[in-house]
């Protein structure tokens, strides 16, 4: 195979690896995996050659993961995959490659993966890996550093496997070399380190044994604070077709249908809910919601549960801006609170440089912009204070660890997904769900017009998850909590400064490592 070969194929495969650990898919074990192929593949690659093996990486990783978005435009879905494996690229390009090679590896794909979550354009959290572990055994580890250290622990305990494997390669190889009487120190045909296998092998070890610590340690660490007391929720669901643009769907029947699916409590067989989410945007309007039929009906539902009611409201307040709302009706039918989505969806919400991008694409399917709202997201209502997250926000920590901080006691999530025909973004959006759970101690409930409706507990469990499509009421008994994990009263700083380090160790070798080959005379 051709040296670039030899880099491409087995830098794609581990891309592909990570990929296939994500939602849908969520094979998590193949996360490690894939970390430790690249891991491999990187050792004693020039330049050059780890950034091509980076970037194939991304590719892998990022095409399949980020597939979605080929459903809008494929052009745009083109360049933003190339565009996310830069990332990767640019982590191998930091990777030593030869020493420090393990704290670097893990420190600079943790570092260059808290970038992509946060630029350009407020980041993007979809394709991340830490939603691959939402169903394995790294979940807690979320309660003690969030997303970014499941990140880290993925990539460092693929340093850990990958450097096994080359301890085990190299002592198979140094015994093949003494049975032939090859002596590895004196022969320069050979690139043998006689001290890189037990070296190899120790960092192998400390690298998993540091993340097995880390799982156990968050298995072990406190959910939060206890349940203060129990509530019942409803997540109503009205169910539809999928992959619709909202042009394609009279709104009117998307509100009417979850006006036919809350009837359905009213049914004597299951506990009255004193709080019913509804999903995000079920109630499109013009410039006001006050004195419109649906806010009419909406209180009437209010008061004839008697619970609170939240739901998700879109008012077009100019010819060029909306507001995308999530609004509290109180047991008695009055409007009791308002949260604001404070964290948009670039190129869905809302069009950056507007007319910059106007050169490249039609962006009639976006005519106008949210508004970004400031609030924390915690909101005190009858049932109790709740911290809101609106769709897209529930991929970004920060938004529910503002609600928490706040006071936030549960966590409700009213999304719209309807626009994704396949399960893709759905499914990724129940991990993050759990991952927002673990890492706050809250339970959280969401509510989507065609799926997931899901109920997820403190501990990452999803207690109730809708069927795609379908008409369903969710009904489930959660609780209330007070108090605060780890995360939420440290956030990532720690993490983001053992990364930093990590990748201070790898980029003071590459330096050293240049000078010396300044510094070597030349040969004859």
């Amino acid at each position: 195979m051709p040296r670039r070969g030899r880099v491409l194929v087995p830098s794609l495969a581990a891309g592909l690896l990570l990929a296939f650990s994500l939602p849908p898919w969520g094979w998590w074990p193949l996360a490690f995996a894939g970390a430790a192929v690249l891991f491999v593949r990187l050792q004693g690659l020039r330049l050059r050659s780890r950034a091509l093996a980076g970037w194939a990486a991304g590719m892998g990783c990022f095409v399949p993961g980020l597939w979605w978005a080929a459903s809008f435009n494929w052009y745009g879905a083109a360049v933003l995959m190339a565009a996310e494996s830069l990332f990767l690229a640019t982590a191998a390009v930091l990777v030593p490659p030869q020493r420090w090679r393990s704290p670097a590896f893990a420190g600079a794909c943790t570092l260059l993966e808290a970038a992509r979550m946060t630029w350009p354009f407020g980041g993007l959290p979809l394709g991340g890996i830490f939603l691959g572990q939402a169903g394995g055994p790294l979940l807690g580890a979320a309660r003690l550093g969030g997303p970014l250290l499941l990140t880290a622990l993925v990539w460092l305990g693929g340093a850990g496997i990958g450097s096994l494997a080359l301890a085990a390669l190299g002592a198979l190889g140094a015994r093949s070399r003494a049975r032939a009487g090859t002596n590895p120190g004196t022969n320069p045909g050979t690139n043998a380190n006689p001290g890189s296998t037990p070296t190899r092998a120790i960092s192998g070890a400390l690298s998993l044994v540091a993340v097995f610590a880390a799982a156990a340690a968050g298995a072990l660490a406190p959910a939060g604070g206890p349940r203060v007391r129990t509530l019942t929720v409803a997540a109503v669901q009205g169910g539809g077709r999928r992959g619709t643009t909202a042009a394609q769907v009279d709104p009117t029947a998307v509100f009417n249908a979850q006006v036919a699916a809350t009837g359905r409590l009213n049914g004597r067989s299951q506990p009255a809910p004193r709080l019913v989410v509804w999903p995000e945007d079920v109630i499109a309007l013009g410039p006001r919601l006050a004195g419109t039929p649906q806010a009419a009906r909406r209180a009437a539902i209010a008061r004839r549960l008697g619970a609170t009611v939240v739901a998700g409201v879109t008012e077009a307040v100019s010819p060029t801006a909306f507001r995308n709302q999530a609004v509290v009706w109180g047991p008695g039918g009055q409007v009791a609170g308002v949260y604001e989505k404070v964290h948009r969806v670039p190129f869905g919400e809302y069009v950056p440089d507007r007319s910059f991008f106007a050169h490249f694409a039609s962006l009639s399917a976006v005519p106008l912009d949210a508004i970004p709202g400031r609030s924390t997201g915690e909101l005190r209502t009858a049932a109790g204070r709740i911290g809101v997250m609106l769709s897209y926000e529930v991929f970004f920590a920060g938004r529910g660890r503002s609600a928490v901080r706040a006071g936030a006691e549960l966590l409700v999530v009213p999304t719209n997904t309807a626009s994704y025909a396949s399960s893709q973004v759905p499914a990724a959006e129940v991990a993050a769900d759990r991952v927002q759970a673990v890492e706050e101690g809250r339970d959280l409930v969401q509510a989507a017009p065609t799926g997931y409706s899901t109920v997820v507990t403190a501990t990452g469990a999803v207690e109730r998850q809708s069927t795609l499509g379908a008409r369903q009421v969710l009904v489930a008994t959660v609780g209330l909590r007070t108090g605060a994990t780890m995360y939420e009263q440290l956030g990532d700083p720690p993490v983001l400064a053992l990364a930093a380090v990590g990748t201070a160790l790898g980029a003071a070798t590459l330096l050293a490592d240049g000078r010396r080959r300044r510094r070597r005379p030349a040969h004859s």
